[in-house]
Parts: structure tokens; sequence; C-alpha cells
């Protein structure tokens, strides 16, 4: 039996931890319920979980959240963690593929321990659709220790459009735009595209944008029909975010980026000339 803990049911990430699942054998879903983050108190429930039902495995989407939660699951119980998996073979013991050093290597190994404990790199496999998923609440005897660390209030940031994480095209900007007025020109081609807006860790360093537009192993891991990157080198850690995107157009005017390795269209050019003319050419293609 393998135990599939998701925060959320309907979540894609959730859905697609339940399909990595299938192939080690038959799933239940387990939704864990409470009113607030509270890490080490929902990995203690998920240990009780284990002693109540002793599951050949417990997975957890490769989020933050899952990442956190599962890796107190395993200083619990004193057993190995093997997070952002992409593959796994069934065996003994079974064998995981898994994301190493922000995408840049996988890494294929042995997982030892009872029960299995592994979350799954986000977009490694397709999503499906969960069923007769328990809700399990978190249970009021646990210790005021696990609770020490909790989400207490959520500040919601205002935003307008399609979310980065969900948008099927994104169009970020990095070091090359310049400045933080620099990113007009990204933001129209982005509106052109029904995209989002996006940008490198560089930027949010430089006080630019804010994090929550960061796309990279750091910050949001997106997987669009279409990436576009404007002045960004492609470093490790960016990339690491957009691997997903079905298609990489990058914009750079140094022919050596190591971003144009990766990308499926080239542009060696100023993306404050490119950009413009791109959009330009949208609309008249619009007739606008």
């Amino acid at each position: 039996m393998v135990l599939v803990f998701v925060t959320s049911p309907d979540d894609e990430l959730s859905q697609q931890a339940g399909a990595f699942a299938r192939a080690l054998g038959d799933v239940e879903a387990i939704a864990i319920d409470s009113t607030g983050y509270a890490p080490a108190a929902w990995a203690q429930t998920i240990v009780e979980l284990i002693e109540q039902r002793d599951p050949a495995a417990v997975l957890a989407p490769g989020t933050d959240r899952g990442n956190e939660v599962l890796a107190h699951v395993a200083a619990k119980l004193d057993q190995p963690l093997a997070a952002n998996c992409v593959s796994v073979a069934a065996g003994e013991p079974p064998s995981v593929v898994r994301v190493r050093w922000g995408g840049s290597l996988l890494e294929q190994a042995r997982l030892h321990g009872t029960p299995l404990l592994m979350t799954v790199a986000p977009h490694a496999v397709a999503a499906e659709p969960l069923s007769d998923v328990e809700a399990v609440p978190v249970t009021d005897a646990l210790s005021e220790l696990d609770r020490v660390v909790r989400v207490a209030e959520r500040v919601q940031t205002p935003s307008a459009g399609v979310s980065l994480a969900d948008a099927d095209v994104v169009v970020s900007g990095g070091r090359g735009v310049g400045s933080a007025e620099g990113f007009a020109v990204i933001e129209e081609l982005a509106s052109l595209l029904g995209g989002a807006v996006g940008c490198s860790r560089a930027v949010t360093s430089a006080g630019w944008r804010p994090h929550t537009d960061q796309v990279g192993q750091t910050g949001t891991k997106v997987s669009p029909e279409l990436y576009i990157a404007c002045g960004i080198s492609g470093a490790t850690q960016h990339m690491a975010g957009c691997k997903g995107a079905k298609k990489l157009l990058a914009i750079n005017p140094d022919g050596e980026a190591s971003i144009f390795a990766s990308a499926d269209y080239a542009v060696i050019g100023d993306l404050h000339e490119v950009v413009p003319a791109i959009s330009t050419e949208i609309r008249k293609a619009r007739g606008g």
C-alpha cells in the first residue's frame, strides 16, 4: 500500500505526486486538514498515520512545503528522504532518479528505508486526478512544541493578470534589462501575448522586481508553452526554474551566453531593440 500525502487533492502538483506513486502500486490518497501551515505538526500527524497504517511509501509534491514536511518526517523516523524525484522503478530496494544541483544533474540511486520517503519534482510526470481522498485533521493532542513554527497570517500580494506559475507564455528579463524602468518593454510583450512577466534572481536582488516574479531554483518553477528570456545569461539556478518550458526563445547580445545551449530559438541582439520590434510585428499582424 502506498500512502500519498497531499495538501490539496485538486492541486496539479499533488496529482503529479499521485501519478508518480502509482508506479509503486496501489495509492491511498490522504489530505492533511489544518487551518494553518505548521510543518512539525503536519509531520507528526503523518508519523502517527505511518504507525497506524504501515504504508510501503510516503510521497509528497516537491514544493517548499512538501520538501519541508517530509524532511521533518524523515528526521522523526530516522529514515532517508529522496527529494525531487523524477522517476521510480520498483525493486528491492527501489531505484529513483532525482534532480540535483539545481537541475544540472540527474542522480540515480537506490532508496532504502521503511517506509520509503520521496517528494516528486514539479512537472516530472503528467498529472492524474486523485479519487477517494481521505481528509485527516491535525490532531489537537499534538505537543505545543510541534506548533511553535506555523503560519500566523497570510498577506496576499496584489497582482493583475495571469499568474506566473500558470501562464502559457512567460516573458522574463535579466540583468541585461538594465533597470526597473527597462521592464516596460517586457511587460508590453507579455501583455500582447497574454502572458506573465518573470525575472532572474539578479533582478530581484537589484530591487527592480518583487521576489514573486523570480523564476529559478529559489523562485517559481514554470512550465509554459513558450518562455522568452531577455537579457538572461542562463545561470544554472535560473534554468532550474524554466526547464519545464516547451519552447525557449533567448534574446541576448552575447552570442556566447550559456542560455543559447538550452534555447530552441535564439536572437543575438539588444533586447531593447528586439523586444519592441516583436511587439510591433504582433500589433501589425493583429491589424493594430
